[in-house]
Parts: C-alpha cells; structure tokens; sequence
C-alpha cells in the first residue's frame, strides 16, 4: 500500500551547486501562538469529540491542536521536548504522481539521474505547453506557465512548544522556510540531533543549524545530492532520517531511487530501488547499507542496534507489506520497474516478475535467492515507527516497536504495538496489538518525558492546512518510575560533564541516556579512549560495554589503529558482546582483526557466524574465503542471513574465479551462495553456472545475467541455453528468449525461431518467443522480463523475415490459439504482405473467436484489398463479439460513408448491444451529412427516453462533447448529473480487470473481494445486496457521500446541542450506532440529530481517474457482486 502523505520529485546536482546557504531573514515572520487556558480547554473539547479506541492501560491526550499543527508528517523531538515537524507545502501543485500521468511512464522508467528528471520537468513544462496548462498553476505570477512555476513554493519546518509545561503546547513557530528549487521533493523526514536538524527533502539530505540560537535556522548545508531520479508513485522520497547506535545519520529513499557521489568521490548507482543509507554527521563515510526496498518511510534499532523496518507493499493483487530485519548488504528485492512502464506498452507483455516469482512473502522453496524476503506480511501503510528507548511508558511496554498505520482514513488508521523474538540468525515476529485507534497517525517520537507523541494528518492523503499532535502514555501509577530522571539526564548538557562523571551514565535504563554519553565521551579525544578502556576492561554491565564497543568504533572510524582494543572481546563469554565488539572491527573494516575472527563462523551462536561473516567480507579478507564456503555448506541453506552474509562477504572480498570453481561441487548450498556472490559482482564467470544440473541454480544464473543492470559477458551463455536446457520453468525460460531478443545476431533469431517451433516447449513461452520475432524491428525499450529500460530502438528486420516463412509454415498446422495469434502478429507487425493469404485462410477457417478477432484487426491494419469481403462476412456471422469488432472497422474499409451509414441505421434498429455500441463507435469516424442526421434522430430518440439506457453513452460519445455538454444541462441536478447513462451497459469483466488491475483507480489497493485485495476500505464482495447501482456510483463519483459502517468517522449534533462522534459501526432507518471509545459504543436516533457529518473518505473521486466508459465497466463489476465467489 502506497503511502500518499508526500509526492516524490528530484535532481542529482554537484556538490558545488549545493552550497552552505543563509536563508533570508523574510521567512520567519510565522509564529502560531494560543493562549494556555484556551490551549487547555481546546485540548479538552477536541479530545471528547473525536472518537478514539485506546489499549487498556493507556491514556491519549491532545498536546497540539490545529491551531498550532498543520500537515505533518514526520516528527522529531528535542531534548527540551520541541517537537518539530515538516509540514508537505510542495505536494499540491509542484509535485507529481505517475499515476495520473501515464504518459511519462517509459520516459520516467529511463531516468538514470536525479539530473535526468529536472531536464525532463523542463522539457515537459515548456511556455504554455498542453502539460503545462494542464497541470500548473501561475505561481510566480508571471503570466506564463511553465517548469519556473515549480520553482515557487518552499518547504517548511516548524516547531511546537510547551512553554509554562502544563501537558500542552500552545506555540509554534516555522523553524525554517526553504527548498524551492524545480526538482525539490516535499520533506519527509527530520532529526533533532545534537543542537541541528537534519533534513531529508530530496535531492539532498540538509544539515540545517540556527547560529545565534534565536529559535530559528539561519544556515543550510547539503551533505549529499542525487536522490530521486524517477517520477515515481508519491509518497516514495527520502525520508527516516535518525541517529543510529555508532553516531551516524541514517536515512533512506523510496523506489524512486539514487545516484550519487559522496564527498570522498565514491559513486552510488541505485536508481530503480529504495535504499537504507547511512554517513557521519558532516556527510563523510557515506555508504548505502541496504537496498531493494519499495518505501520503508521510517525504520529503527533496537537496544542492540538491530534495524527493523517495514516496508510497503507494491498494491498488487493479495500482496501486504512486509515486516524485515535488515542487515549489511542485504537486497529485500524491489525494483521500481516491476510498477509500471512496460504493462501498458503494446511491444511488451504483462509478466510480473514480484507477483509471479513470487518475492513479497516469507522465504519458501525455490524463492530467488539473491534477496532477503520478509519475515512477515503484516500491517497496511507503515508510516511513523519508534522503539521503546527503555524508560518511556511503563515497564509493560520494554522493547516494544511501535509502528503507525497510514490508511488514508482514520476509522482504521491504528498505531501498533509489537515486539521481535531471536530466531536463529534473525528474527520473529512476537506479540502484536493496536494501542490507539481512529486517527491518522504520520510521524511517531518518544518526548523527553517518556510519553509518545505523534502527529495527526486527521483525514485523506492531501494537504489541508490542519492537523494536530497528540499524546500516548501510561497512567501516572504505571508509570516507569525513572522517567523523571531520564528527562534531567536527557536535558543536561553533558559537555560540561567529565568522563568520570559521564562512565556510569552507559549503564542507564534509558537507551537515549546511554547514546548521549557514549558520543560525548567519543569526542573527548585521548580521555574519552581511556574512558571506554576503563569500561570494557572492569564493568560487568552488559550495556555499558555495549556502549563502549560503539563509542570505540566511533573513534575507529577516523583513526582505525583504535580498533585493536576490541580484539579482546572476540571470544567473549557473552555471545552478544562477541557479535558487538565482531561487528565494529568489521564495520571499520579493521582487517588485522581477519585471522582471530575466523573461528567465530563455527561459533554455537547463529548470529554471531552471520556477523563474522558480515564483519570479514567488510574487511575484504581473503584469507576467510575458504571458512565462508565452509559456513555455507554447514548452514546448508537453513538460514537466510547467514547464507546472505557470507554470500555477500565472498562478493566483496571478490575472486570470481574462486567462486566459479565450485561449478560442481556436491553441496547445492553452495553453488547457489557462490551464484549470489558472482551476481554481486557483476561477474561473467557466472555463466559457469548455466550448466548446473539443478534448475534453481540455472535460474538463479539467469536472474543475474538478465535482470537490472545485467551481465552482458554471460548473456550469450543464457541465449544458447534456450534449446539447450531441458528446464522448462518461466522465470528462466523468459530471460533465456529475453537474451536473444537483446543480443539481436543472426544466431539468436535462428534461436528463437528453432524454439517457437518445438512443439515440446510451452504453448506460452513459444508464443513469446513468436512475439520477440513479431516485435523485432520496433522493441519495447523496456525489458520483457523486469521491465528495466534497456533503450532498444529500431533495428532492421531484413532477416528476421527472410527466416520467418519456414516457421510460419509450420506453425499454420498448429490448433494453440496462442501460438496461431502470435503468427498473425508476426505477420502483421513485421508487414509481411506476401504473407497476408495466411491471415485470411485462418480468419476463415479457425473457429477460435480470438483468432478470427486478431486476423480481422490484422488484415484492417495491413490494408487488405479484399477487407469489404471480410467485413461482410464477419457481418454475417452469428457471433456477435465478431460483428461488432467488423462493425468498428468498417471507417477504416473502402467502403463510402452512405453505404456504411445504412448499415449503421439497420444495425441501430436491429442489432445486439455490443453491435450498437461499435456502431456508435464507429459513426464517431465520420462527419457527413448521413451520419450526422442518423446520431440526431437517435438523439431525440434519447432525449424523448426511448433509447436503450445501456446505449445512451456510446451515443453521447459519438455525438461529441458539445452535444453531450447542451444535453447534460438539461439533465436535472443532482449527485448523478452528467454519469446518469454510466449506470448502464458496462461490461462486468472489463470492470473486474478495472478493478484488481488498474494502476491509476488501484481499487485493489484499498478494497478486497473475498481473499483477494487490501483492507484500507471497506470489503466489496455481495456490495450488490446492500446498495444499490446508483449508490454504487455515487460512491465512486463521491466517496464522502456517504461511508461505510465501519470505514467512516460520523460527528452528529444533537437536538441539546451535545455532540457525539464515533466510528459509524451500523446504520438502519431510524439510528446510528457509533464506536466512541474501545469499549463503548452509542446508540443515536435520527429524529434527535439536528446536524451531521462525515469525515471526507480518503477514496478520491473515480471521476478524476477513470473515463466514463471506464466508470460504467466498474459500476457493472460491482453490481454484479452478490455474494457468489468470482
């Protein structure tokens, strides 16, 4: 599920364009400010009206109301407890969402750069073009439209206080106004850290300090750009910025993607896939920690620096987001070109490589191997997401992860509890509860004072210039009774604190306590060295050494001769400690450490084999290569992260040729880590592999030569095993076809040809061999396979032809519909006009209606010189889906205008639906004066009410917009006006592929039939027996009209002027039942409501997405849902 709190949009600039800049001073006039008794009493009211579900044991309080609070989305809070927020300004009018723009979907999909995208946003939005009138507003007021308009609006950062401390704030102030340059996305992740704020507002990650401490930011510093490359789905852009256990920033990037070169000059190529990144405060050791992740939105450590993180899904059909621990290296397999691009390009196909391999879900047998799956699918729209620091809430609540779930739409937007278990290298999921329901929770933060806090988007996915923070916490009673103490310690400057006085505080309860000491120690030079040595050597406190561990690797960072001292530690008692201390050496890639810490791959301990295995391939120690591969065959596959860890450290330590000689070794485990690790290295030796006698190892081979940025020393290798392989599964047959359709030699279209005619092979995959030849001189620039921009063009199609006549002969023997339509494209696309007999023998004598269909449209587009004959006997026939198809045809035929118009008259009086529909369509083509007179009597027949409701559109359509804009008028008004002929003569399976495929109505994203979609909204199947059509479409048209039990927040106004508010549960004639609090729910009767409304559903309007014909195909689908199973 996509998150649409923000817009994703950037641009890959030098470093030297991205200077420390001082914001001027005429953007800081903005101070919200309530007065405390009115701050109180409006907290108060706000919270007794809205309708919320608490945990048992919990207590929700209002701290920010909309007074102050305006569209957040992510939060931080500061020692002093500030919270500040980033609030979308851009997302209304200078960011966009592919979605509603499919015409840029190939253009998009070829970005390499965030550069890229800024010369397109210029290319596109040139002086009053049709996209700039289209999608732009004048906002620079220069009386032009044009890409300088996007350069206009600024995001914002404000903070919000609780000066006289009395539980709620009552001022904000906009800490910083700024980023407006073309390319710049909206800002969706922040971080208080250490007296700055670090923003995430692609292209850069902004280090932002206020100098002469007044409360607002006067310097700006990009510490790195390049983030963003692809107009991509919203919501996807930088974002989860946070301090991680070792003192660096972390933030990540949505699938919208990266390319960037870091201060020190090393380049960082992920333009199709999310990424987890992280570097020092001043931007220095920059490094991506993890990738292939669609739109993690926010992740966090826990006591033990592990990363948790939920990433969102990709709204396909049954897919659910997924819950991941995420280690060094890792790859969680998403690319942004398996979203959309090459499934609307009629050169390609619909093979979807996530759904179809089936990558979203846990691990299961034959699941490519190269990525790391989830631990589980779990909840919707993951937002804003904390960890217990330790002291915060109660004690009930330890090591709770936290997590928001962003549905759009309050009634099931709830906040989560969870924890994580140890299971083998990795982990579980554990217990799981929701804390707080009937908001719209974003950004989530634990304050100073032990409380989560969170903000509040109230309603819908866009901006709306409100919003609120609110308050989570324990009774006073459960309280963990060191939170007051966390708050002074949390608050003190620890500068002016010695080491001596600064040691104890490593052993706090508090997570947050111990970090702020372990980073003041570590800037304290040679005494904070002796400090951690102090430590390590006597303490008996497991986090306290802990701690010390990390500040060492803190100093290591810049002087790695520090690390020696953690080589005392590798053999540990405690396992943890062990992993720790194996863990920094590796992460300061401290090679000397390499031969000590080899016998720890063979430790009782899973997590510590997997983190010497992580910590050698950091430190690209070559003499542990022959210990990895023995880890692999000993772990035989059992566990992921282990597999994953040594597969990733033999990759970086990086001989290809060792690697390949394990080509037959007895252990399947193995070979396939060894095809890991050579995929990793975009190594050609892989092609080794291709001859395994086991089929996942060749398709795990395959997947790396063919996918992403491919290998292109192995692809000959792939294509000669098209016929070679006795292997017969898609996801490797596919890539083999896909090799020699790209290599594109004389020797790959004989390939090809020999393998569409082996009547052994798969009916489907021969057909898209056949399609690769049909498709040869104008290729879809996508992949056939993972849809990547491959930047095909034209190319002759000289031989292609020359071959094609023996295959065509044979292949005309053949009864597979699939493959005789496949050899009428071929024919036609590659215009083979000696070959036109063909399509007219199988036209006449196939009984496949497809078949007759496909050589019909064929013969039109070739210009057959018998077409009329054709058409006239199509007209003859007795199916119905044949004659309409002649029927739309007909303009394009030889025949006049008056013959076809007394065809059409007769067809009109005495045709089938769908024959009159493709009349109309047809009629559409002409402008004479026949055709004209015969769409005018039917007209009047229309609005006399005597033609058929299920052909009142395809007239209206033909007729033209401004005869259907005079007859509209006339229509009474009413929530229908304009859509009233939708209501009739939609096609139901047309509307189903609407539904569970449609990429700009994503229905399925939201609403489930049976098993199959999401639960945002409320479930469809037998909607038909609750409401009726016309309910249904004005749903669709006005999702706010009215909302579902269970799926809406309801105030009403009573009579007495009291006010009740709840999630509405039911309705019948007489009441309303409304949820108002987790336990309690209210009965109210219509008779003593004297005002209501709804919270507006977060559904847009169909009509601003679909067509009308588009509109009355789904309409049709969800009338036809009365309860049956599809």
């Amino acid at each position: 599920m996509k998150i649409h709190l923000v817009v994703g949009a950037l641009a890959l600039l030098m470093f030297s364009c991205t200077p420390t800049t001082t914001p001027t001073k005429e953007t800081f006039k903005t101070v919200r400010s309530v007065k405390a008794e009115n701050a109180l009493s409006d907290a108060k009211k706000i919270r007794e009206e809205v309708a919320v579900q608490v945990a048992d044991g919990m207590e929700l309080s209002l701290w920010g109301s909309d007074s102050l609070v305006h569209d957040p989305i992510a939060i931080s809070i500061d020692p002093q407890g500030r919270i500040f927020y980033t609030s979308a300004t851009r997302q209304e009018n200078s960011e966009f969402d592919i979605r509603g723009h499919r015409n840029w979907m190939t253009a998009s999909i070829s970005f390499e750069t965030a550069e890229d995208r800024r010369a397109f946003l210029k290319e596109t939005f040139t002086e009053n073009s049709e996209e700039s009138e289209k999608f732009l507003k004048d906002l620079n007021e220069d009386g032009v439209l044009d890409w300088k308009d996007l350069a206009v609006q600024k995001e914002e950062i404000w903070y919000v206080a609780d000066e006289d401390n009395d539980g709620v704030a009552e001022t904000s102030r906009l800490y910083l106004k700024d980023f407006n340059q073309e390319n710049t996305d909206v800002a969706n992740g922040i971080l208080a850290h250490d007296g700055e704020i670090y923003l995430a507002v692609a292209p850069d990650l902004w280090r932002i300090s206020d100098t002469d401490n007044n409360g607002i930011g006067d310097k700006t510093q990009s510490l790195i750009n390049g983030f963003a490359v692809h107009i991509g789905f919203s919501g996807h852009g930088m974002s989860g910025v946070t301090i991680g256990p070792q003192g660096r920033i972390w933030w990540g990037i949505g699938d919208i993607g990266m390319n960037a070169t870091d201060k020190d000059g090393n380049k960082w190529e992920y333009p199709n896939q999310g990424v987890i990144v992280r570097s020092d405060p001043d931007g220095s050791n920059f490094e991506v920690y993890a990738a292939g992740v669609r739109n993690t939105h926010e992740f966090v450590f826990d006591k033990y620096g592990n990363l948790i993180t939920e990433d969102n899904d990709g709204d396909h059909r049954g897919e659910r987001e997924r819950l991941m621990y995420v280690i060094n290296g890792s790859d969680a397999g998403w690319r942004t070109n398996w979203q959309f691009g090459k499934y609307t390009d009629p050169n390609n196909n619909s093979y979807k490589v996530w759904i179809d391999e089936k990558m979203s879900i846990p691990y299961w047998e034959g699941q490519a191997a190269y990525i790391i799956p989830p631990i589980q699918n779990y909840v919707n729209g993951p937002t804003g997401m904390v960890y217990n620091p330790g002291t915060a809430l109660g004690e009930k609540w330890n090591d709770h992860f936290f997590i928001a779930e962003f549905r759009g739409n309050p009634a099931n937007s709830p906040i989560h509890a969870f924890t994580m278990e140890p299971n083998g290298a990795g982990f579980k999921l554990g217990e799981t509860q929701e804390v707080v329901s009937g908001l719209l929770p974003t950004g989530l933060d634990f304050g100073p004072d032990g409380a989560l806090y969170f903000g509040d988007w109230i309603d819908g996915w866009g901006t709306k210039d409100k919003g609120r923070i609110w308050k989570l916490d324990v009774p006073a009673a459960e309280q963990n009774p060191l939170r007051k103490a966390t708050q002074r310690e949390l608050t003190m400057d620890y500068g002016k604190l010695s080491t001596k006085n600064l040691i104890p505080l490593l052993e706090h309860d508090d997570m947050r306590v111990r970090l702020k000491a372990q980073f003041e120690i570590a800037k304290k030079g040679k005494p904070g060295i002796a400090a951690f040595h102090t430590v390590l050597s006597s303490s008996k406190n497991q986090m306290s050494i802990i701690h010390s561990i990390w500040g060492l690797s803190q100093i290591a960072r810049k002087d790695k001769s520090q690390a020696a001292y953690l080589t005392k530690f590798i053999n540990h008692i405690d396992p943890e400690i062990k992993a720790q201390a194996i863990k920094m050496l590796g992460d300061v890639r401290y090679a000397e450490a390499g031969d000590q810490i080899i016998p720890a791959l063979k430790d009782k301990s899973l997590r510590v084999q997997m983190i010497a295995a992580e910590a050698l391939g950091r430190m690209k120690f070559e003499g542990a290569k022959e210990e990895l591969i023995d880890l692999i065959r000993s772990n035989n596959g059992k566990d992921l992260y282990i597999r994953h860890a040594a597969s990733y450290a033999l990759s970086l330590i990086g001989d290809d040729t060792y690697l390949a000689s394990f080509n037959n070794d007895p252990s399947y485990a193995v070979r396939i880590g060894a095809v890991v690790a050579l995929r990793r290295m975009s190594s050609d030796q892989i092609k080794v592999y291709l001859t395994d006698k086991n089929e996942l190892i060749v398709t795990e081979a395959a997947r790396a030569i063919n996918d992403d940025r491919s290998i292109m020393g192995a692809m000959p290798d792939l294509a000669a095993l098209l016929n070679t392989t006795n292997f017969k599964n898609e996801a490797l047959i596919r890539r083999a076809i896909n090799a020699n359709f790209r290599l594109a030699e004389k020797e790959n279209i004989d390939q090809l040809i020999k393998y569409a005619q082996d009547k052994r092979k798969p009916d489907a995959m021969r057909a898209e061999a056949m399609a690769c030849l049909s498709t040869w001189e104008n290729p879809s620039p996508l992949d056939r396979v993972d849809g990547r921009n491959r930047k095909l063009t034209a190319r002759d199609g000289s031989y292609v032809k020359s071959q094609m006549n023996g295959l065509i002969d044979n292949l005309l023997t053949e009864s597979s519909e699939n493959i005789q339509i496949e050899v009428i494209s071929a024919i036609s696309r590659l215009k083979m006009s000696d070959r036109i007999d063909d399509i007219e023998n199988l036209y006449t004598n196939s009984k496949s209606e497809k078949v007759k269909i496909e050589s019909l449209e064929a013969l039109s587009a070739m210009n057959f010189e018998d077409l009329d004959m054709i058409l006239q006997d199509a007209l003859s026939s007795d199916n119905k889906t044949l004659r309409a198809q002649a029927l739309s045809l007909i303009p394009k035929s030889s025949i006049d205008e008056e013959s076809a118009v007394t065809l059409f008259a007769d067809i009109l009086e005495n045709g089938s639906d769908l024959e009159q529909k493709s009349t109309y369509a047809a009629l559409a083509g002409y402008t004479g004066k026949a055709s004209k007179e015969l769409l005018s009597s039917k007209l009047e027949l229309l609005k006399a009410g005597d033609l058929k409701p299920e052909l009142a559109l395809d007239l209206l359509e033909a007729a033209g917009d401004s005869i259907a804009s005079v007859y509209h008028e006339a229509k009474p008004d009413g929530p229908l006006k304009g859509y009233e002929e939708t209501l009739y003569g939609g096609s139901v399976n047309r509307g189903k592929r609407i539904f569970f495929n449609n990429e700009a109505a994503q229905c399925v994203r939201c609403h489930s039939i049976y098993e199959w979609g999401g639960d945002a909204g409320p479930g469809l199947a037998g909607i038909a027996n609750k409401i009726t059509s016309e309910q249904i479409l004005e749903a669709l048209l006005n999702p706010s009209a009215r909302l579902a039990p269970g799926f809406g927040v309801l105030s009403v106004t009573l009579n007495d002027d009291s006010t009740v508010a709840g999630v509405l549960e039911a309705e019948d004639e007489a009441t309303y039942t409304l949820k108002v609090s987790k336990d309690e729910s209210k009965v109210v009767q219509k008779s003593n409501v004297k005002t209501q409304s709804f919270l507006p559903s977060s559904m847009p309007a169909m009509d601003k997405i679909l067509d009308k014909k588009e509109l009355r195909d789904l309409v049709a689908f969800l009338s036809s849902l009365k309860g049956e199973e599809l």
